[in-house]
């Protein structure tokens, strides 16, 4: 799969955004971090082919990749749209990509540390206050794998950005502050 087969979605896409963010994740809303995020309603990157999907949103110099899927997996489609997004985001200024997801998600964790992203916190029993704002949520995961935790990994964009290890995600820095 090539970048070039990646494209910004655009109005027109919104009603197949919708059902195939629903057919992947049960709902268009994600509930991460201790916020509800509607993902249909972030801007979007998408395969030519409708074959994957990649929603993010800004942070100030970061950005956040909110979800990312790819049909079929294993093709090469989830590799470009992490490679298109990042070019994307650095030529607009971006320093970091951020990412939050769950403890048993062992394929995924696996795919994102292949493709530059770093584990930059462990927030133990997130995933069980977001059954709070979303009881949907699945207790178990992945090989049968307990979900209770979030994991923030961290893709360095810009070389110049400070990505010292230490460093936290956007929405830890915003409660450090409220």
């Amino acid at each position: 799969m090539n970048e070039q087969l990646i494209r910004r979605a655009c109005p027109a896409d919104a009603e197949w955004i919708g059902s195939f963010l629903r057919e992947r994740w049960r709902a268009t809303t994600m509930a991460v971090h201790g916020e509800l995020i509607d993902a249909a309603e972030l801007p979007a990157l998408m395969a030519e082919n409708r074959q994957g999907l990649a929603t993010y949103r800004w942070h100030g110099d970061d950005a956040e990749l909110v979800s990312i899927n790819a049909v079929p997996a294993g093709a090469g489609i989830g590799t470009a749209l992490i490679e298109a997004l990042t070019t994307k985001l650095r030529d607009e200024g971006c320093a970091r990509l951020w990412l939050t997801m769950t403890n048993s998600n062992l394929y995924a964790l696996r795919f994102y540390l292949r493709r530059g992203f770093r584990l930059m916190q462990v927030r133990p029993g997130a995933v069980d206050e977001a059954r709070k704002l979303k009881p949907s949520i699945p207790t178990v995961g992945e090989y049968g794998i307990p979900m209770h935790d979030e994991l923030d990994l961290c893709r360095i964009l810009d070389p110049t950005a400070d990505g010292h290890v230490a460093l936290l995600p956007p929405w830890s820095r915003r409660q450090l502050h409220d």
